[in-house]
């Protein structure tokens, strides 16, 4: 397996490291581990922006080289000095080029009370990555292992290839896997009808159970959260330190293309876990 890390020489491009290395234990997976500085190359630009773009590529050469010290020992591990019209994309043409399962990042600068704050390049991957893309939340620092993957499903196009990927996940991992879904129930509704919503879901959420127990020896449980807004039923909910959320596209996204739907943006905004978003109909591993 081969991940991708998007490296930055500040605290962003050190989650980014922290995560790649926590969920690439036990996998054997490859890291390389990229900058990304903007076109075009020194050799292909003229004077003086020549001299200007050697000493960019000479820092970005050194601080890569620094970036190594941050992994554990015995990482199979490159560094790449890349070069395109934005960071998001030449990840995303790294990642192509490689057939990579995962890009990782660090998700922005710190937002309010700590949460996710998503930035120019996490956004433009979230709208635009074919593969699976990780993101690690402001202060994380490497777990030794992962205790649980949580995958968050409903009843709509797309949650059959998401469980596909978070079984997967789960079972390489030796981790058990936890079905998630989060219900908002409105206050102005009638009770029968909010009961029936809640029916529903739990009928959704346990033929995926069974689906996933017919597939693997994973240890697989599954919950409804639900609260008056989709916030209060994630704070409803318990949550590890040491544990993963995987979170699907909208079902608007093109296929096996990131675009994060509302509940997905609320989920980035409302936790400070490691979530990995994956693409709509992507069946590859994580």
């Amino acid at each position: 397996m081969r991940y991708i890390v998007g490296y930055t020489p500040d605290r962003r491009g050190a989650e980014a490291i922290a995560l790649a290395a926590s969920i690439a234990r036990t996998q054997d997976a490859h890291l390389d581990l990229v900058h990304v500085l903007d076109n075009p190359r020194p050799e292909d630009a003229g004077f003086p922006e020549r001299g200007v773009q050697e000493i960019l590529a000479g820092n970005a050469k050194v601080w890569l080289e620094e970036a190594l010290a941050l992994l554990p020992p015995n990482v199979d591990v490159q560094t790449h000095l890349r070069y395109a019209e934005s960071f998001a994309e030449g990840l995303i043409e790294f990642a192509a080029e490689v057939d990579a399962e995962l890009i990782v990042i660090g998700a922005a600068k710190r937002g309010v009370l700590k949460h996710f704050s998503i930035g120019t390049v996490a956004n433009t991957l979230l709208h635009a990555s074919p593969v699976p893309v990780a993101l690690a939340p402001s202060g994380y620092e490497s777990s030794p292992s992962i205790s649980r993957i949580t995958c968050t499903v409903g009843g709509r196009e797309g949650a059959i290839e998401l469980l596909g990927v978070a079984m997967d996940s789960s079972s390489r991992r030796h981790v058990p896997l936890r079905l998630v879904s989060l219900v908002a129930v409105d206050q102005s509704q009638a009770k029968d009808a909010n009961q029936f919503q809640l029916d529903q879901t739990k009928d959704r959420i346990d033929e995926l159970v069974a689906t996933a127990a017919l597939s693997t020896e994973t240890e697989v449980t599954a919950v409804v959260a639900q609260g008056s807004t989709i916030e209060e039923a994630i704070e409803n909910l318990q949550w590890r330190d040491d544990e993963v959320v995987l979170i699907g596209s909208s079902r608007l996204a093109e296929a096996r293309r990131l675009f994060l739907g509302r509940t997905a943006y609320k989920l980035l905004h409302e936790l400070t876990l490691p979530m990995i978003v994956v693409p709509r109909d992507y069946r590859r591993k994580v």
